[in-house]
C-alpha cells in the first residue's frame, strides 16, 4: 500500500504505509528535513485532504514498534501534507505547523484546518464547525473522499 507525502516547495514522496511506523517517520522526518523542536525529535503527522489528522508517533503508542505499520492509520493511495506538531508549553496550545510551503495558496481548506487543530481564528470567510464539515457539507465515505484526492494532487503538479 502505497501513500503520497507532500512536503517543502512543491516536493512529493510516494512511501510504502506497509514498512513499520519507526521507519516511517524516521524516513519522513529525513526527506522532509524535519526540525529537530528543542533538541529532540519532532512530533509528525499526516493530515489528509479530508482533514483528517494522523499521528505517527501515537501510532507507535501502546504497541510494538518492531510490528507496527502506518497501514491500518492511512487511507490507500492517500494523499497527506505533512505536519510538524509543537507541543504548547506552560498550558499554551498544540501547534500543528505544514512542512508544506506556500499550503494557503495551494489549498486553503487544509491551512484552515491546521489554524483550527491549532485553535487559532480563521483567516477568511472560511468557519470550520465540526470535523469532517466544510461549508455545509458532510464528510464523504472513503470512496468518496478517494475521489476527491485528485484535486490535491493537481494543485501541487
Amino acid at each position: 500500500m502505497f501513500i503520497t507525502v507532500l512536503f517543502g516547495d512543491g516536493c512529493r514522496e510516494l512511501v510504502n504505509a506497509w514498512c513499520s511506523l519507526v521507519t516511517l517517520t524516521a524516513h519522513l522526518r529525513k526527506r522532509g528535513q524535519v526540525p529537530p523542536d528543542e533538541g529532540v525529535e519532532a512530533t509528525i503527522a499526516l493530515l489528509a485532504e479530508d482533514g483528517h489528522l494522523v499521528n505517527l508517533d501515537k501510532g507507535l503508542e501502546g504497541a510494538s514498534q518492531a510490528s507496527s505499520t502506518g497501514s491500518p492509520l492511512l487511507q490507500k493511495c492517500g494523499t497527506y501534507v505533512l505536519v510538524q506538531i509543537i507541543n504548547g508549553e506552560g498550558g499554551a496550545p498544540t501547534h500543528y505547523e505544514s512542512l508544506v510551503e506556500n499550503l494557503d495558496d495551494w489549498c486553503p481548506e487544509l491551512a484552515e484546518e491546521l489554524r483550527w487543530l491549532s485553535g487559532l481564528p480563521p483567516m477568511g470567510n472560511s468557519r470550520r464547525r465540526h470535523p469532517g464539515t466544510w461549508h455545509g457539507h458532510q464528510e464523504q465515505d472513503p470512496h468518496s473522499r478517494a475521489q476527491g484526492l485528485g484535486s490535491l494532487l493537481s494543485r501541487t503538479r
